[in-house]
């Protein structure tokens, strides 16, 4: 999932900030130009965000036949097969469920329907329990502010609070946003409890019947037609052992103008209760009189999607991995739509995948390091980063041995920039690395300039960051070469507004390749380096990742 960066002033980093962390120096051995290819790039993505792949989804025809030409394209490259059974492929187990027409889903005040929710305009819903048939009957509604239990916070919006049976009603986003505080919680910078999956797993926790999120755009980030683009059709999941029974037996997501209606008919106005919700002891709000009547009928099957990994074999430290990673997949097709129905997913993350073949390519291509790397194509991302949820629950090297990881998802084709920016900027030594690349081309280091719309959580690296392994998330920047920020600012707007999660999302031959081309040789060469070298980074210290890399590495 692209992040979607607002660009202030230019922020030299390099010596300023990053001078301040670890000092690492960079092995850099002589490399044969061309390291990327625009040609090549322009190909892969061209073919990747086809109409023939169907938009790329886990399981379908398309999604399969997308897999297959990212192992042929690796196979091409010279790279080694990294999957089971001496294949490309990692076999990953999905559930795959699409709520059927016979669903319904009102709200309620005495007799009266305040909201039925139609699947697209008001209320989008769906289930992750894997029952054919689901029914929740007058299911008291409770509005309990951010829905966060965050005891280092001492934070717990449902403190004696028993929401068995009933909905809970929520606000995106996390207390620090809504204020600026940054005593509370992380201010502006989106914690992982103002996820909407950490709401709906903590509702679960709670024992809640079901769980709503009322969507603004503000602090979600994206608009409302990403939310009924993306929270509709076929949904997918693990295969989890109790079948979800974990979770609320509805989730879902309320347009802002249907939760002020339904506020309204409990007594309540909205705006009042989000102030509310800001206070530390916020009490929940019993929406008097206000109920929820929803019948889920879903058709639930058991999916085959797969992981695609292809590598090379180290010279001289083969048990030694760098790991690239990138998601091939994306939404897929939606035949209610009229006009174009395929999301193409030409930026995201056809781009990414690119990249990652290419340097794999080139790191068979400038010689073989010293280490081995291995580059996955994950599925499923768009799904709730599940298949490297799944690589990092069954890795395919040990996750001990993995030295680092670069993350590349969705690269604008906005030309070449100034700046690249780091996603989490200041967890971890691998950003020193990207700095002494960045220096002799006259570049420097962006922190995100969005921390309120927790990229940090939205892109695979954070599958391998939680588990303990250092992740770099990094992208091109905004400040172009020649035309400068603004230019680079408004042509990530208009992907964001007109093309992210839309069919639009096309590969267009017109794109100047120029930028994909430099983020892909700068990542190259941030991993052929550390490939050739004994470094060990690790988060910096203090991170909140640092124990458990210490702790993995501990015996090694």
């Amino acid at each position: 999932m692209k992040k979607l960066i607002q660009y202030t002033l230019p922020i030299l980093l390099a010596s300023s900030l990053i001078g301040c962390k670890s000092e690492t120096k960079s092995e850099t051995p002589a490399v044969k130009p061309p390291i990327a290819s625009a040609a090549d790039l322009r190909r892969r993505i061209e073919t990747l965000a086809s109409d023939k792949f169907e938009g790329r989804a886990p399981s379908t025809p398309g999604g399969i036949a997308a897999s297959q030409y990212i192992a042929d394209e690796m196979e091409a490259a010279g790279m080694v097969p990294m999957g089971d059974n001496g294949t490309y492929f990692q076999s990953v187990e999905l559930t795959e469920a699409v709520v059927q027409g016979s669903s319904s889903f009102v709200i309620k005040s005495g007799d009266t329907s305040v909201l039925s929710g139609d699947q697209s305009s008001n209320a989008v819903y769906w289930t992750k329990r894997m029952d054919p048939s689901l029914a929740i009957s007058d299911s008291d509604l409770v509005f309990v502010g951010y829905g966060v239990v965050a005891p280092e916070f001492g934070w717990n919006d449902y403190e004696g609070l028993d929401v068995k049976g009933k909905t809970v009603v929520m606000l995106v986003n996390d207390p620090g946003f809504a204020t600026q505080d940054e005593t509370l919680f992380k201010g502006n910078s989106m914690t992982y409890y103002g996820r909407w999956t950490y709401k709906y797993e903590e509702a679960g926790r709670q024992g809640a019947a079901a769980a709503l999120v009322i969507h603004e755009t503000a602090p979600a980030s994206y608009g409302w037609d990403v939310v009924s683009g993306s929270w509709t059709g076929s949904q997918y999941d693990l295969v989890r052992p109790d079948g979800g029974a974990n979770r609320t037996l509805l989730e879902g997501w309320l347009h802002y103008d249907a939760a002020k209606s339904v506020l309204d008919a409990a007594g309540h106005d909205i705006e009042t209760l989000k102030a509310d919700a800001l206070k530390k002891g916020f009490k929940p709000v019993a929406l008097k009189d206000v109920k929820l009547d929803a019948r889920i009928d879903q058709k639930v099957s058991t999916v085959k999607s797969r992981n695609v990994a292809g590598g090379v074999v180290g010279t001289k430290y083969p048990d030694e991995y760098i790991l690239y990673m990138a998601h091939w997949d994306h939404l897929g097709v939606n035949s209610s739509l009229e006009g174009d129905q395929i999301f193409n997913g030409a930026v995201d993350n056809a781009t990414g995948t690119a990249a990652i073949l290419e340097i794999g390519q080139a790191f068979v291509e400038q010689g073989i390091p010293e280490r081995s790397a291995i580059f996955v194509a994950v599925t499923a991302e768009e799904s709730g980063l599940l298949g490297s949820a799944y690589y990092g629950a069954a890795p395919l090297v040990p996750l001990a041995d993995t030295v680092g990881g670069l993350n590349i998802d969705a690269i604008l084709p906005v030309g070449k920039t100034k700046d690249m920016i780091v996603v989490g900027y200041g967890s971890s030594e691998l950003e020193d690395r990207l700095n002494t690349i960045l220096e002799p081309r006259g570049m420097y280091i962006v922190p995100d300039q969005k921390p309120e719309a927790g990229y940090y959580y939205r892109s695979d690296h954070i599958s391998l960051a939680k588990l303990g392994v250092p992740m770099l998330y990094a992208d091109s920047g905004n400040d172009h070469e020649s035309k400068g920020v603004e230019y680079g600012q408004a042509f990530g707007d208009e992907y964001t507004k007109e093309r992210y999660h839309k069919p639009a999302d096309e590969y267009d031959n017109s794109w100047d390749l120029s930028g994909i081309e430099q983020t892909t040789e700068i990542l190259f060469q941030l991993g052929y380096d550390l490939a050739n070298s004994r470094d060990w980074p690790n988060w910096y210290e203090g991170g909140e990742f640092r124990a458990l890399r210490d702790k993995m590495r501990a015996n090694k």
